[in-house]
């Protein structure tokens, strides 16, 4: 039975985790660096971590604070790191493999940053509209009343935005991307 004197068992850890961030800090961002293979990204995977142990420290939720704690914490994050990242390339994907196109024979394997530059170098008109439809997974309907068109005419944009995103993005690959 959860009651507020079992959660004032547990000691204030809050200087605890002050005093083992210098040294637990090398460790969560060595431990995350060489998995996610971005500097950047490992950076703020340590931050999260560290912010998740703030929130488990502040709400009491933990029994013992340690170096591997943290680590096993940094371990969750970047399992979520690449749960979001898969969900994001197959939302990428979509945009590719759009059941909806009639004969379209293009079928690639899409790498999510390359889709996220070319997304960059398109008009707005046409990133909004593959963005609304295939990040944010909205039906054409819903596509066309973001954009204040006709349903007929947001299927006719994402049928062009489709080729114009294609057309750039086997362009970079022939670059060398």
């Amino acid at each position: 039975m959860g009651t507020d004197d079992d959660r004032i068992s547990v000691p204030d850890q809050g200087p605890i985790l002050l005093a083992l961030y210098d040294h637990a800090l090398p460790e969560v961002f060595g431990y995350l660096l060489p998995r996610c293979g971005s500097t950047s990204v490992a950076e703020d995977l340590t931050s999260e971590t560290f912010v998740a142990a703030v929130t488990a420290v502040r709400d009491r939720k933990v029994p013992k604070l340690t170096t591997a704690w943290l680590v096993g914490v940094a371990r969750h994050k970047l399992v979520d790191h690449w749960r979001r990242e898969e969900r994001e390339t197959r939302r990428l994907r979509a945009v590719a493999d759009d059941t909806d196109l009639v004969d379209d024979p293009w079928d690639a394997h899409l790498d999510s940053r390359r889709a996220h530059e070319v997304l960059t170098q398109l008009g707005a008109h046409h990133r909004a509209a593959l963005t609304l439809r295939y990040l944010d997974g909205l039906p054409v309907r819903e596509v066309a009343a973001c954009l204040d068109r006709t349903e007929h005419a947001t299927e006719a944009l994402l049928v062009r935005a489709r080729a114009a995103f294609r057309h750039t993005y086997e362009a970079g690959r022939d670059d060398g991307d």
